[in-house]
């Protein structure tokens, strides 16, 4: 691992989203509206919760046309209030083409109100504007002016609120403070993340997948497996795109959501309230998909699906893209790449886990709380590092697990989650194999406990003899994110997914070791068959030269590592299907007494094995045995190898 230790103060990651310090900015001629129309507005806003500027907030003293240019950029919405003299002040027309720079490269929202002046006055610059405008050419340059008139022009041709004289002011207000609240909501970002290390990158990413300004409708799936930060870069995406459509929906949780109270039509529901207000409840799943449909063919949508887990939630919740307008894109993330093939979703983003450099940064950030990573942490820190392989919820749990404790206490906690992993993690990852069958939960256990790092053919010898289908479970252990085929064919599965499946078989009886239904460790082996304390909840015993080797301890206290064997190691592992064991690891006894229920025998060191005459060899499918062998094994094997698939022998008779 190459890491230096970086410069900790800005992170290197900016989120996607521009903060705003106000919902609203007041744009008006104060003599005409202050204390009257403007000033009741501001006040039925503010009431409201909104947070409005109007000038009367500037601190005097500074540059004021700096500060006001400023809230500018930082509003979500400008409400510009024409009056009759509006065009008169130098000061108002600069806001105002400020206003408009701002909807351009910031997309935020503006609304006119036309109080007691035409429309068409303000557009065509007719009227007591155009004298205003007349005056101020004698003292301004025609770039200048030029650039009022076209805001001036753009602004009479937006959506907002004509107030005649003697009209009903409060009953306007009350429609404007109504529609106000409902746009603040549509533009309200999402809660990316505390500290988005990385997410800008992979932001830009799938924005080339999305490929927003391109024409007809558009699916893109972001996959990974949990904790990798899928739903933050959805939030990301949603937050820097939502603008930029007619509607914005974000569905959170939909795994979830789909089998609470109400489930998929609660979802439609809440759906259908983002393209149109009042619209009645839909009251079954069917319906709520014929209504979607018709509501949004037309409309330029941006819909957000995180974490689907079922094909139905999408075929209901955005069945294709014929259901959506021109230029509307569906995001959709999920853990299993199969319900994004099957809903015909063709580009797929797939999450890569941060690298060194931002994995030490994230785990500063939560450990140290943005302070500079101490250099007697530094060593501490990289072996955090190399524990999370990247992933950043694992370097969030920890990291705030770590926060505030010293040294000692620091090598204290990765010692205990190196043995047992943490429960929220834990949690968080076993949802991925909780989804699977039966079937496939055991040659996901297998693979977990046993077989990372092994050629795919191998493995699939082995797990067929088990009488498994482990070319289909494969494929979706694959699909589910849970393992990749690496190109030399070898499985390979993330560490913390490996720790997530030996955790699932550990707690299967945490005190009891007998109870585990697979055996891995070097201690477990040889207490079970030195002990004889196995029992019939055994399927697997798989122990190499080299997985021994992890156990320092033992091989620091022991001047002979090898497992002693008696007749009786064996008799209680009733349900044993594979034993898998290098040659240099056993000793003893001879063994006389082998499970029927064998279908995986690697024995190196035959001379320790003497086939009882009531062994039934007939579900062993895949044998290989080595070294010294005596003629009674030979003359008592032969007889039952013809129910081997396969038989690999280097045996030497005497």
């Amino acid at each position: 691992m190459d890491l230096s230790v970086p410069q900790f103060g800005a992170s290197s990651s900016s989120s996607s989203t521009h903060l705003f310090t106000h919902d609203v900015f007041l744009s008006f001629r104060g003599a005409d509206t202050r204390n009257n129309f403007t000033g009741h507005l501001y006040s039925n806003l503010v009431n409201k919760g909104i947070k409005t500027f109007m000038d009367n907030e500037l601190t005097r003293g500074q540059d004021i046309r700096k500060e006001l240019l400023e809230v500018i950029e930082g509003s979500r919405i400008s409400i510009v209030v024409f009056s009759v003299n509006y065009a008169s002040s130098k000061w108002c027309l600069d806001e105002l083409v400020k206003i408009f720079q701002c909807k351009e490269s910031k997309q935020q929202i503006i609304f006119p109100i036309f109080y007691k002046v035409h429309p068409s006055e303000i557009r065509y610059q007719t009227g007591q504007v155009s004298e205003a405008i007349a005056h101020l050419r004698k003292y301004n340059n025609s770039e200048k002016v030029e650039s009022w008139k076209a805001a001036l022009t753009q602004a009479a041709t937006l959506f907002g609120w004509h107030i005649l004289e003697g009209g009903q002011e409060a009953n306007v207000i009350d429609e404007i403070v109504k529609e106000i609240s409902t746009k603040i909501m549509k533009c309200t970002p999402l809660d990316v993340a505390t500290y988005p290390v990385g997410i800008e990158s992979r932001v830009e990413d799938i924005l080339k997948l999305l490929n927003v300004e391109e024409e007809g409708p558009h699916m893109i799936g972001i996959w990974g497996i949990g904790g990798i930060g899928k739903t933050t870069l959805a939030k990301a995406i949603y937050n820097s795109i939502s603008h930029k459509f007619e509607y914005s929906c974000f569905l959170a949780n939909v795994r979830e959501e789909s089998f609470s109270h109400g489930g998929l039509v609660k979802l439609q529901n809440n759906f259908l309230s983002k393209i149109e207000r009042n619209l009645p409840n839909v009251i079954n799943v069917d319906e709520g998909s014929i209504v979607l449909k018709q509501k949004l063919s037309q409309k330029k949508v941006l819909l957000v699906l995180d974490d689907v887990d079922h094909l139905d939630q999408l075929k209901k919740l955005a069945g294709g893209c014929d259901w959506f307008g021109p230029r509307s894109r569906i995001i959709i993330t999920t853990r299993d790449i199969k319900f994004l093939r099957a809903h015909t979703v063709k580009s797929i983003y797939e999450v890569k886990e941060l690298n060194d450099q931002e994995a030490l940064e994230l785990l500063n950030f939560n450990a140290f709380k943005g302070n500079k990573c101490m250099v007697d942490f530094f060593e501490l820190a990289t072996n955090v590092i190399h524990y999370a392989k990247g992933i950043p919820l694992v370097l969030e749990i920890l990291g705030s697990d770590l926060c505030n404790k010293n040294k000692d206490e620091w090598k204290d906690v990765l010692e205990y989650y190196c043995k047992y992993p943490n429960q929220e993690i834990q949690r968080t990852l076993q949802r991925s194999y909780e989804a699977l069958e039966h079937p496939m939960k055991e040659i996901f256990l297998h693979i977990a406990c046993f077989f990372k790092g092994y050629k795919q053919s191998y493995v699939i010898e082995v797990l067929q003899s088990c009488d498994l289908n482990p070319m289909y479970a494969l494929k979706v252990l694959i699909e589910r994110a849970l393992i990749k085929i690496e190109k030399d064919d070898e499985i390979w599965m993330h560490d913390l997914i490996e720790d997530m499946g030996k955790e699932i078989v550990r707690q299967e009886s945490p005190d009891e070791t007998g109870q585990h239904s697979r055996l891995w460790l070097y201690e477990d082996v040889r207490d079970i068959l030195e002990e004889n304390t196995g029992t019939d909840k055994i399927k697997a015993i798989v122990l190499r030269s080299f997985d021994m080797l992890r156990s320092f301890d033992v091989l620091r206290k022991n001047n002979d590592t090898r497992i002693r064997l008696n007749r009786g190691s064996f008799r209680n592992l009733k349900n044993l299907q594979i034993f898998i064991v290098n040659r240099e690891m056993l000793c003893g006894e001879g063994v006389d007494y082998l499970p029927n229920q064998l279908r995986v025998l690697e024995w190196e060191d035959c001379s320790l094995l003497s086939l009882p005459t009531n062994f039934n060899m007939r579900k062993l499918s895949k044998l290989h045995m080595g070294g010294p062998c005596t003629t009674q094994l030979m003359n008592e094997g032969l007889k039952v190898f013809l129910y081997l698939k396969e038989f690999d022998h280097s045996l030497h008779i005497f």
